[in-house]
């Protein structure tokens, strides 16, 4: 398998929003409820490479995305985060921006150093699929 994010069935089937240039879903291993990435439908792995319309697209859906995630879980604040290179914590070779929810009483990170505040503490179940497609339903309900 080449690109996950290109070529996973499973992914797809998730995914909540598109446009012309990016799409957005929910990552199977969230920090917080409602946890989303944001990627380019091209194939990419960095933000340099990204073309003017693509970065646009993107942050169109974001803001789409952050009303939905508002009401849908009633975040009080955001954390973005784009990882680049395996060295920074990219997993996957396709650009992606974390889009998380956040509000009072989260579990997890409660200090905002920037080596420690984007990942949790302690282990990391992986999300059973059917609450991951849930998810996706009920941010679509509010775009």
């Amino acid at each position: 398998m080449g690109c996950v994010f290109c070529e996973s069935s499973i992914i797809k089937e998730r995914e909540i929003i598109r446009n012309d240039f990016a799409w957005a879903f929910p990552t199977n291993i969230p920090i917080v409820p409602g946890h989303i990435l944001v990627c380019p439908i091209r194939c990419i792995k960095t933000i340099d490479e990204l073309r003017d319309e693509e970065l646009h697209a993107i942050f169109e859906l974001v803001g789409k995305l952050k009303r939905a995630l508002t009401k849908v879980f009633m975040a009080e604040g955001f954390n973005f985060a784009w990882n680049e290179g395996k060295i920074a914590g990219q997993s996957v070779p396709h650009l992606h921006l974390h889009v998380l929810p956040r509000k009072e009483g989260d579990t997890g990170i409660t200090k905002y150093e920037p080596r420690k505040f984007i990942y949790r503490p302690g282990s990391r179940e992986e999300s059973p699929e059917h609450e991951l497609k849930n998810v996706a339903e009920v941010i679509k309900d509010q775009l």
